[in-house]
């Protein structure tokens, strides 16, 4: 779960959280928040940054928790911009996230029947990523652990209330893994290995971060241990299908994490007319699976089939173009761009020119090599 599709989340589990059904809509839980969320789906964050100017000049935003809503899109506009300083200075305007300021219960009037912190939890987020944007790796990461302290001292005091305990251990994971990929980017593969299983053993198997488990083990040349991650992810698959209650993946995606742990193993085998047929079951159940499809196209390339391996990633962009433009696939394509053709500057130009009119604001250009 990215950033973006955390606000969606935020906003989707507090109106369905039979605890608030005051809010029939996303629009009665902040100030046109149904607009700003379909700005965020469309990675249209500039128009976000105007809308939130607007609104503040107009004066608009007539309660506290409108303010820290837009706040946090706002915030998460300029990070997706890459305009971090911008984005901190932001952040800086608010002063301490657990201030009585910042509690419903300060305002009885506004929110008769409403307790506890009005914060967004993206901004919490936000607040222990942008240090590390920023270079200060150290200070991010110490806001990281204080966040995960701080959300499994909610896991502790909901433990009666089953709608909000899947919503923070939701919250848990999306936290860990940002701990997890920030400390993979040093190879601190020891600590990675710690904080994963130390999560599996408080009762948390989540299957993406049980594949993560094996993805490491595997860097570390524990094909075993890999092996042995993979097949507890497919257990929990077959225990989900007997009737087990797993809500953090939809049926598609769990069975695409299996399929892909399995071409994973493969890949490193070199397997890779076994590894493509994992992912093509990926792709034909899910078209947008851009993982399935990114390593589909290498492992064909692989085979020496460039021909078919540009054909895979051309058809996804012409297919689902706002899910499958990624940086990472365009490059890829690009490369291939690169070593089938003799005119490829002439190409790559054709498919830059092309993402410029589709592409979400905050697509990284450089990353077709022109």
């Amino acid at each position: 779960m990215d950033t973006d599709t955390l606000l969606q989340h935020e906003a989707v589990s507090q109106s369905a959280d039979p605890l608030s059904n005051q809010f029939g809509s996303l629009n009665d839980l902040a100030h046109e928040l149904a607009s700003l969320q379909d700005l965020a789906n469309r990675g249209s964050w500039r128009s976000i940054l105007d809308k939130v100017a607007r609104a503040r000049s107009h004066s608009l935003l007539n309660t506290p928790h409108d303010h820290l809503t837009y706040l946090a899109y706002n915030v998460l506009a300029l990070a997706k911009l890459r305009r971090f300083k911008d984005a901190l200075t932001e952040l800086d305007s608010v002063d301490d996230f657990d201030s009585h300021h910042y509690r419903y219960e300060t305002y009885p009037k506004i929110y008769p029947t409403r307790c506890g912190s009005m914060v967004p939890f993206s901004l919490r987020w936000l607040h222990a990523l942008i240090p590390i944007k920023l270079g200060n790796r150290q200070e991010g990461l110490d806001r990281f652990y204080i966040l995960l302290d701080f959300v499994r001292g909610k896991l502790k005091e909901k433990q009666d209330y089953d709608v909000s305990i899947k919503m923070w251990k939701k919250r848990e994971v999306f936290v860990m893994n940002g701990i997890i990929s920030e400390h993979l980017k040093n190879k601190e593969f020891g600590v990675c290995l710690d904080l994963i299983k130390d999560l599996v053993s408080r009762g948390n198997l989540d299957p993406v971060l049980l594949s993560k488990l094996g993805h490491i083990q595997m860097q570390i040349g524990d094909l075993e241990g890999a092996k042995g991650s993979f097949d507890k992810v497919e257990k929990l698959l077959k225990e989900r299908n007997a009737g087990g209650d797993d809500e953090l993946l939809s049926e598609v995606e769990f069975r695409n994490q299996v399929n892909r742990n399995k071409a994973l193993v493969y890949l490193v085998g070199k397997d890779y007319v076994s590894a493509v047929r994992e992912y093509e079951e990926c792709i034909e159940r899910d078209p947008m699976d851009v993982v399935a499809i990114n390593n589909k196209a290498l492992c064909l390339m692989y085979l020496r089939d460039l021909s078919d391996s540009i054909k895979v990633l051309e058809n996804s962009l012409e297919r689902v173009p706002t899910v499958a433009l990624n940086e990472t696939l365009v490059v890829n394509l690009c490369s291939m761009y690169e070593l089938a053709y003799v005119n490829h500057s002439d190409i790559k130009r054709t498919l830059s020119n092309w993402i410029a009119r589709v592409a979400p604001d905050d697509f990284d250009s450089s990353s077709t090599r022109i």
